[in-house]
């Protein structure tokens, strides 16, 4: 027991010492002269001095609803604003049919209708996909078993 404490004693006096020895006493440099403050020469974030639309931006629709009006290919209306955002409202399952009318967790929203695309016989897996005449859809599959 006394070895294992004069062991220790040794090495703390002997760090003591080696930080003793290696610490720099000497005063610091001087500074540099300090260059007089230059007038309101503010830099300005690049993403500030786009001139053109953020690709990236959301569509706010909440001032201006022309946003949200662009035709499709079959002449009907994409989008609605619906809580300040654009939504197509026959396939978002936040907004299905109307604003803010959520689907279940297991449905899925078909042409603006909460549907469940696992034993439903008209969107059969997939919304628009039907089974055939008199055929059944169980599991997202037509005439399964």
């Amino acid at each position: 027991m006394k070895v294992i404490k004069l062991t220790l004693a040794i090495i703390a006096i002997t760090m003591a010492l080696t930080l003793i020895l290696t610490a720099n006493n000497s005063p610091p440099p001087p500074s540099p002269p300090s260059k007089p403050a230059a007038t309101a020469t503010a830099r300005v974030s690049r993403f500030l001095q786009q001139k053109g639309r953020n690709p990236n931006a959301a569509d706010h629709c909440n001032k201006d609803r022309e946003i949200c009006s662009y035709i499709l290919d079959n002449g009907r209306n994409a989008t609605t604003c619906c809580n300040n955002k654009c939504v197509d409202l026959e396939e978002d399952d936040k907004n299905c049919g109307a604003c803010k009318k959520k689907c279940a967790f297991t449905e899925t929203c078909c042409r603006g209708e909460c549907v469940l695309i696992a034993f439903d016989k008209r969107h059969c897996g997939a919304c628009n996909h039907r089974c055939m005449e008199g055929g059944y859809c169980i599991y997202g599959l037509c005439d399964y078993a």
